[in-house]
């Protein structure tokens, strides 16, 4: 467990980053990050969790410096790096690295992995040709791989060992950052438990941060510290493991524990389960407000017309919902509890057979990683 207060590593401060969809500048663009606050701790492994095209790969690059921010600022270490030159850049990219999610595109077909892994030591200053061999080496026993592999190439591998490439090639420049960009959804799931195993092992031997991207919330929960839900380029909750699973507060968190699919006889189990209602709005054309609240039960008049800001409601839970705003949820009671009685439900998702159900507990799988 990372010491949450050793420090922020990495930190985002409103940060945006827009796409452009027309050739003219005028028009606005596709948010796909939409003025993120985050802060990962020295040391600790946080998982980001949301629905395909929420922007989680996004924000990732960005906080990388592979993709400019639009507005806001990213620093890593204390430093701001958004927008800096390449060549100011240079000193920051070998102390952050990225795992990507294919582990076959993103390795040179044309290249034996040993070439692979040592190209970033030249780069970086870290080796010369007569004395990366050894620490090729040294890198491929670090992830299980044996060193004689060094002179295969990418297609003589199976995915799982692919990976174990990519993240051998990520370790070569000795980063304090990983971003892990869905490392294991390409991957079968007795594979999946050896990386996420790795990558454990690693932040422990090595005191390495990482950023773990994914959409499994199984998986996430057996290697995060803490979890960042997302949703249409915001971040609507974020905490400790333990209360994102077992005390969800965010109507969005809630529906999305509630709508993973566990195998179960139990016809009470079976009817608690709520799916979401209706379609991810487009980022083209995002809701005003709450992105949530055309899809939220328990929406009332202020989450049309007001953001609302990320706010800590327990200590180190941070909720971006107009329900845990007392001035604002006082303002239209009768319009929240008719909502809620609607959908069977209480306003803060307690008192009801649905909500007083424990989503963390049916996302839990009958076999443990370990």
């Amino acid at each position: 467990m990372a010491d949450t207060n050793s420090g922020a590593l990495v930190e985002a401060e409103s940060l945006s980053v827009h796409f452009p969809r027309h050739r003219s500048a005028t028009r606005p663009g596709i948010a796909a990050v939409d003025r993120i606050d985050l802060k990962i701790h020295r040391g600790e492994i946080l998982g980001l969790v949301g629905e395909s095209g929420c922007g989680k790969s996004t924000l990732a690059r960005t906080l990388l410096g592979l993709i400019e921010p639009s507005g806001g600022v990213v620093r890593f270490g204390g430093d701001s790096i958004g927008n800096l030159p390449e060549r100011q850049m240079r000193p920051y990219r070998r102390r952050m690295q990225i795992v990507f999610q294919d582990p076959y595109s993103s390795l040179n077909p044309r290249m034996r992995i040993g070439e692979t892994i040592a190209e970033a030591m030249f780069i970086h200053g870290h080796a010369t040709k007569s004395d990366a061999a050894p620490l090729v080496a040294d890198l491929l026993k670090l992830v299980g791989l044996d060193p004689a592999m060094a002179g295969r190439f990418p297609h003589e591998f199976s995915g799982g060992q692919r990976q174990r490439i990519g993240i051998a090639r990520a370790l070569a420049v000795r980063p304090e950052f990983i971003a892990c960009d869905e490392p294991v959804s390409a991957l079968d799931v007795s594979i999946q438990a050896q990386i996420v195993n790795l990558l454990h092992d690693l932040r422990e031997k090595m005191g390495l941060t990482f950023l773990f991207v994914s959409h499994d919330l199984a998986v996430v929960r057996h290697i995060s510290d803490r979890v960042a839900i997302m949703y249409l380029g915001r971040i609507v909750e974020i905490a400790p493991k333990e209360r994102v699973y077992d005390e969800p507060l965010h109507p969005y968190t809630q529906a999305l524990l509630l709508a993973v699919p566990v195998p179960t006889r139990t016809s009470q189990k079976r009817s608690a389960r709520k799916v979401m209602q209706g379609e991810v709005p487009s980022p083209l054309n995002p809701p005003s407000g709450c992105h949530f609240h055309p899809r939220c039960p328990h929406a009332f008049a202020p989450c049309a017309l007001k953001q609302p800001p990320l706010r800590e409601v327990a200590t180190g839970h941070f909720v971006a919902c107009h329900l845990y705003e007392p001035q604002q949820r006082s303002a239209e009671p009768d319009h929240a509890e008719d909502s809620a009685r609607r959908e069977g439900q209480t306003p803060h998702g307690g008192g009801s057979q649905v909500m007083s159900t424990n989503p963390g507990q049916m996302i839990e799988r009958s076999g443990e990683y370990r």
